[in-house]
């Protein structure tokens, strides 16, 4: 596996109420507080006037920042775009649908879901990333259309096998493992590429995959990569059904029925 990248704090931001946010967020993290011109870590967490992002120092790519107002995400809160794949894999209709989303990552599928009208419970065990979805969330907040969503959406630090075992029995299983660095042309997103030098390739991607099927839930669903052999194990060794896009696949097991 390869190494992690070396993560820092840092702020911006000469307001106090930041840089003291900074300060307390170095702090919760356990992780050192540097100058913006850091160079001795290769992803510094960055506190601005209005933001959460990681910026890579050893590398041209953009700052990474969860956003769910703007950008490429604010598409999907037009009433009339099609309805979304992850929307489908899990079985969404009508009726509302209890989620148990155990690799938030950025959080992108988790609010596609509580947009569509699931109540999603979605669990992030890195430090890192929890606090740059948390930040996302606390700025969607303050959008009105947003924030009445945000009531169907949960968010938890920590470990997810044992926050499934804790939480009342889903309707779904939601699990999107990090997976390998690709060997082929296609090249991951400025965001995925972020999560991997942070939290690196899922070894426990099976692990995950029986935990769900022992949660007692009638759907789990896997986002893989179009191409990725499927995860199997012997608990679930097939998907009932698979749904494809351009770039990835979701497979979906139906353990209640096996």
């Amino acid at each position: 596996m390869s190494t992690l990248a070396s993560v820092a704090i840092c702020a911006t931001s000469t307001r106090l109420d930041r840089i003291e946010a900074a300060a307390a967020l170095a702090a919760r993290l356990a992780l050192p507080l540097v100058s913006p011109d850091d160079r001795t870590h290769e992803v510094l967490l960055t506190v601005t006037d209005d933001r959460l992002e990681a910026r890579q120092t050893d590398s041209r790519a953009g700052a990474v920042a969860v956003e769910f107002t703007s950008g490429s995400f604010g598409y999907r809160r037009r009433p009339e775009s099609p309805r979304e794949a992850v929307v489908r894999a899990v079985g969404f209709k009508t009726q509302p649908l209890e989620v148990f989303d155990m690799t938030a990552g950025l959080g992108r599928d988790a609010m596609v879901l509580a947009l569509a009208g699931c109540r999603v419970t979605t669990c992030e065990r890195s430090p890192i990333v929890h606090a740059l979805l948390e930040d996302g969330l606390r700025r969607a907040s303050l959008d009105e259309e947003l924030a009445s969503v945000l009531e169907r959406l949960t968010l938890i630090q920590g470990d997810a096998i044992e926050a499934l075992h804790r939480a009342p029995r889903p309707d779904v299983v939601y699990l999107d493992p990090m997976f390998p660095e690709r060997t082929g042309s296609a090249v991951p997103s400025k965001e995925l590429r972020l999560l991997a030098r942070i939290v690196g390739a899922s070894e426990d991607a099976g692990v995950l995959l029986d935990a769900a099927v022992a949660s007692g839930t009638s759907r789990i669903v896997v986002k893989r990569p179009r191409l990725a052999p499927t995860l199997s194990t012997a608990r679930a060794a097939a998907p009932g059904m698979r749904l494809e896009g351009r770039s990835s696949r979701f497979d979906v097991y139906f353990p209640a029925s096996a």
